[in-house]
């Protein structure tokens, strides 16, 4: 029963290069980066048949200069800021016509994306029968110009709980699994509704397996559930993705891919992620 449990995780989801939030998931892990220390990460993603029910329109995204930068402020405190220096749509068509002006370039469009500063609090630390819990919160910005068709320029918070647990060990200290994942509420304002907001349910469950000191395998389901009945406020529609890849270490910095696979009907159809990261050593004592 419990190879079939923890294959099961593998499955549906699938130590640790460097702690925290690990790219290319999206789901939250409840380790924090060391005390003093910075990590900063870097992709790229490319996305078919991307789709922005608040412009209306459907395209091949490429979302350039994918930053995650991690602030470790104590030893069980992390601060985060991410976001997207710049998004291209190539526009396919139009699933609707559009409810807001749009300022397009031809079949074409631009912008910078919303980034998303947060906290992440270890609350308690895996022990050998209950896992380690954690708490995320924090807001998006309004960066983006909802003119351009890709973002939504809105002011959105959320808060979620953190569950980890590690399984089997290889040599050394990293575990042979690491499995992770996320539940909470996202508070997005509608965008064409005035003192309108749309409670969604936030979740993900992903999982990391240790191959060698070198190789990990990477899979996961994240993303947003409606939590009112029937359509939700534009912009705020229930989004989910699969995604299955690798992370490589060499030297001091990790590579990363994945392929990523759309679950809803608002979610990009496939698409693919490259990214890098890379964890400083202690460079600054938090103040006590």
């Amino acid at each position: 029963m419990k190879r079939l449990f923890l294959g099961l995780i593998l499955i549906v989801c699938s130590n640790v290069f460097a702690l925290a939030q690990q790219r290319p998931l999206l789901t939250e892990d409840v380790d924090t980066i060391p005390e003093g220390a910075v990590e900063v990460a870097a992709g790229v993603d490319f996305l078919q048949n991307a789709k922005f029910p608040l412009s209306g329109l459907k395209g091949d995204l490429t979302r350039v200069g994918d930053i995650r930068v991690k602030v470790g402020f104590s030893s069980n405190v992390e601060f985060q800021v991410e976001g997207v220096l710049q998004n291209f749509l190539a526009v396919n068509s139009a699933i609707t016509p559009s409810p807001i002006p749009l300022s397009l370039d031809g079949n074409s469009s631009n912008d910078a994306g919303d980034f998303i500063i947060s906290t992440k609090i270890k609350l308690r630390s895996e022990t050998r029968n209950f896992p380690a819990l954690g708490f995320k919160f924090g807001f998006q910005l309004p960066n983006s110009d909802q003119a351009r068709g890709i973002g939504t320029n809105q002011i959105n918070v959320f808060g979620k709980i953190l569950v980890q647990k590690k399984f089997g060990k290889r040599a050394g200290k990293q575990p042979r699994l690491n499995a992770f994942g996320n539940l909470g509420i996202g508070i997005m304002t509608a965008p064409l509704e005035q003192f309108t907001q749309n409670d969604v349910l936030l979740f993900g469950i992903a999982g990391i397996y240790n191959v060698n000191e070198r190789i990990n395998i990477i899979s996961e389901i994240n993303g947003r559930a409606n939590t009112r009945s029937g359509n939700a406020p534009l912009g705020t529609e229930s989004i989910s993705q699969f995604r299955v890849g690798t992370q490589i270490k060499a030297s001091s910095l990790r590579f990363d891919t994945a392929a990523i696979f759309g679950l809803t009907r608002f979610s990009p159809r496939t698409g693919v992620t490259f990214g890098i990261t890379y964890l400083s050593p202690s460079i600054f004592t938090p103040a006590k």
